[in-house]
């Protein structure tokens, strides 16, 4: 879990996220969404998963909240010290995350899938995508940061905030339809950059965002989307080997240390293209070395100032300026 923000999945994140609203709204209407305003019983947090069920009990659900897979087997030793924290703690965090139970002795094939070596394995699946997060019996203050990252990060990246819990609810039972929320004045645009994401029309994206922005100028979700958009639009159509040999064979050309600044930060390198430009904002002045800052910026916004890597490098910045 760490280094929570993968900007090489950053359109994938944008498109999990949609899927994950989508689903949550869909639930809401046919009255079957897990966190409904009748809520769940504590007894449903803590599931037995097996792979005909993998996809209702774990994908689908992990639209609407994170779930957190213990593969185990019976003849493991570590994994009887670890299931019993990880159902606790499933409990304790009132409805935050959903524990699957999975029984790899019974489900070979999901095993094969994850890539399992050894067990205990704890993964996550946020909107459907897998997170590896620990092996062995790890300690409960580990296991505790590891789940409140986890839980920070499906909700601020995909707005799962988790599930209504209700002790008096009966064990599986179906809970209450939501109201249906009104969607909000900007759902229509911001849906139409995801969209334009999906399909690879990175322009149509960038121009979406600046729709939403236009009005809203504060709207920090179009300004998020903006920023990413707007990288994998310059990158897209470039020739990885080409860039990367231009930047090494002209150390001086901003051009290239700035296309391949944007390389670097797509491929999930920021501290290489947060160093790469910082570098560059040394070695020029005048024009060029505002260019330079100003995409340097522009990457901040990428990543997203409460990063440490942001904060960092903006004191290198400073430094390099002054």
């Amino acid at each position: 879990m760490s280094g929570v923000v993968d900007l090489a999945a950053v359109k994938a994140a944008q498109e999990a996220k949609a899927k994950a609203e989508q689903a949550r709204a869909e639930a809401a209407r046919q009255g079957g969404g897990a966190g409904g305003a009748g809520g769940v019983s504590p007894a449903d947090l803590v599931i037995d998963v097996d792979e005909a069920g993998f996809e209702q009990d774990v994908l689908q659900r992990s639209a609407e909240v994170p779930v957190v897979i213990d593969f185990w087997a019976e003849w493991c030793q570590p994994c009887k010290q670890l299931s019993p924290v990880l159902e606790r703690l499933a409990v304790e965090y009132n409805g935050r995350f959903v524990l699957a139970k999975i029984d790899v002795d019974a489900n070979q094939m999901l095993m094969q899938q994850f890539g399992i070596q050894g067990i205990p394995a704890v993964f996550a699946v946020v909107a459907g995508q897998a997170l590896p997060l620990f092996q062995g019996a790890a300690p409960e203050t580990q296991i505790r940061e590891t789940l409140d990252q986890l839980v920070q990060v499906a909700e601020q990246r995909f707005g799962l905030t988790g599930l209504t819990v209700d002790p008096d609810a009966e064990p599986g039972a179906a809970p209450e339809a939501a109201p249906e929320m009104p969607a909000g004045p900007y759902d229509a645009l911001l849906e139409a950059a995801v969209r334009a994401l999906d399909a690879g029309d990175f322009g149509g994206a960038v121009q979406a965002y600046k729709n939403v922005l236009s009005d809203d100028p504060g709207n920090s979700e179009a300004k998020l989307g903006l920023a990413q958009a707007e990288l994998l639009h310059r990158v897209q159509g470039l020739d990885p080997q080409q860039v990367r040999k231009d930047a090494a064979d002209k150390p001086a050309d901003i051009e290239a240390q700035i296309a391949a600044a944007d390389l670097d930060l797509v491929g999930g390198h920021v501290e290489d293209a947060f160093g790469r430009l910082i570098q560059t904002v040394q070695r020029t002045v005048g024009d060029d070395r505002d260019a330079v800052r100003l995409r340097l910026l522009e990457l901040f916004d990428v990543v997203g100032g409460d990063d440490p890597r942001v904060a960092a490098a903006r004191r290198a910045l400073a430094r390099a300026l002054f």
